[in-house]
Parts: C-alpha cells; structure tokens; sequence
C-alpha cells in the first residue's frame, strides 16, 4: 500500500518511514504544498525497479525474450527433471 503524507510530516518521522519502507516495503508518496515531489521506497525495490528499466529498454534482450515465450507457448522447451537427466547430473 502506497502512503501519502507531506514533507512535514515525512521529515518529522524520517528515521520510521525508512524503517518501515526498508522492512516492511511499504511506499510513500511524498508531497509539497499537496503535489507529488518524491517517493520513499526500499533499497531492494529500487534496484528491482532499475533491473527491469534495463531489461525494457534493451531491444535485443526483449526480443529474446519474447521469442522464449512464443517458445513456452508452442511447448518447445524441456523441464529441469529432463535437463539434469540429459545431462547425467545429480543435483
């Protein structure tokens, strides 16, 4: 659930809102003078959000992509069990 709260209120209670975006993930909408100026999220979601930004905006690495899912849906893929098998792994 995303909060929002004034910058008031978030510089009074900064250490907390980290805590709780740290641990708990939640989000916080920051505003000043009532409009949206920043956002307080964890660590952990924002390089997620930066990873998958990366993968978007590479053309190459998403045509990969969706040619791995046009795959998947025409059943041209072998499970794990069989990978380890073909491959004489015990894992």
């Amino acid at each position: 659930m995303t909060i929002t709260l004034p910058i008031t209120k978030a510089r009074a209670q900064l250490t907390n809102l980290v805590e709780k975006a740290d641990k708990q993930l939640q989000e916080y909408v920051i505003t000043v003078n009532g409009v949206p100026a920043a956002v307080l999220i964890s660590a952990a979601e924002y390089e997620s959000w930066k990873e998958t930004l990366d993968i978007l905006s590479d053309p190459g690495l998403m045509q990969v992509i969706r040619k791995g899912e046009e795959d998947i849906k025409k059943g041209k893929f072998i499970t794990f069990e069989q990978l380890k098998k073909d491959l004489k792994l015990r894992v």
